[in-house]
């Protein structure tokens, strides 16, 4: 995201945007997610507050002008009534994901937290007794052993050794698609990889002869002589010879889970990541060690594989002495 090419928010909202880019080190990704939800509130707030014809469309209102003073008048009910805010459900049925509401929500915490405590240009923090939105828990979908071997059967043709590779690291790694784009060859040693996670974080993730293998036998193919000079370094490319973007390799997934005979549309690149989590599992990797392969910063985010190993709450169930005591035991 280039923040020079923005005009269209106030000066405040930019600074707290360079930020993030810039000291905190945030993805591209993660600081235009905050510049849309930030936009739509103070566009929001402006029809709200009736500071804007209501004929004005929405996407045109101008929110230049909001000072300081505008944003010390914002009230907890008015964020609360943002949450499930949506441009669209004016004319519409449309309406926002709990996913959405709780990253918009996070979206406004963190603008007012660097106000207060950070710029020390409110007093009060009015996001302090916010509450996020409740997101239904659910469990994440994920391939079997039998499931992962089809899919990497599927791998042919003239770039199936490179296919292979990828969907290795990612099922077997357990790897965000974001991370593994932008992989170098430089990032691969004997049996580990240098991994750049969310916040520009390093992390090691360490591999197992079979990976080695996959990453073998694609350089061996991987012509050097025709990739574009700026995508000489990265490790998987494209038809075009550049360095594959997050949509080639969501499509490409998408055709080899059809070629095994998966339901495409139930999973993505992401769910081999949870895959590879599930299966480190289910051999019995430690909850903390598979939070650290993952790069999650909170356990919690971890523990939601926990309860994906059917075979393990059953032998626990097991080894409880009671639960195995029949009632003409007991009399």
């Amino acid at each position: 995201m280039n923040l020079d090419e923005i005009n269209d928010i106030p000066d405040i909202l930019m600074e707290f945007l360079e930020y993030h880019s810039t000291v905190r080190g945030h993805s591209d990704r993660t600081v235009a997610a905050y510049y849309l939800d930030l936009k739509i509130l103070l566009r929001y707030l402006k029809r709200r507050r009736h500071l804007v014809d209501p004929k004005t469309p929405f996407n045109e209102i101008d929110i230049t002008d909001v000072d300081l003073d505008f944003l010390k008048a914002i009230r907890i009910e008015e964020l609360y009534r943002y949450q499930s805010f949506s441009p669209e459900m004016q004319n519409s049925n449309h309406a926002l994901s709990a996913a959405s509401r709780c990253r918009r929500t996070s979206s406004v915490k963190s603008f007012f937290n660097y106000l207060t405590a950070k710029r020390h240009l409110l007093e009060t923090n009015v996001c302090q007794e916010l509450d996020m939105p409740r997101r239904p828990a659910s469990l994440p979908r994920y391939l079997e052993e039998a499931e992962c071997e089809r899919l990497l059967a599927a791998c042919d043709g003239p770039f199936g050794l490179r296919d292979y590779c990828i969907l290795m690291l990612f099922m077997s790694c357990g790897l965000r698609i974001s991370e593994l784009v932008s992989l170098n060859t430089t990032d691969i040693y004997e049996d580990h990889l240098r991994v750049i996670g969310k916040g520009n974080k390093e992390r090691v993730v360490y591999f197992g002869d079979g990976c080695r293998e996959a990453i073998d036998d694609y350089l061996m193919v991987r012509n050097d002589e025709k990739i574009d000079e700026k995508d000489k370094n990265a490790l998987f490319i494209s038809r075009q010879n550049t360095r594959m973007g997050v949509r080639a390799v969501q499509k490409m997934v998408e055709k080899k889970l059809l070629a095994a005979g998966l339901d495409a549309s139930r999973y993505s690149p992401h769910k081999l990541r949870h895959t590879a989590a599930t299966l480190m599992l289910k051999n019995g990797v430690d909850t903390r060690a598979l939070q650290e392969v993952l790069g999650h910063s909170n356990l919690n985010t971890t523990q939601i594989y926990t309860h994906l190993d059917n075979a393990s709450l059953h032998e626990a169930a097991m080894a409880n002495p009671i639960g195995r005591k029949k009632k003409s035991e007991t009399e």
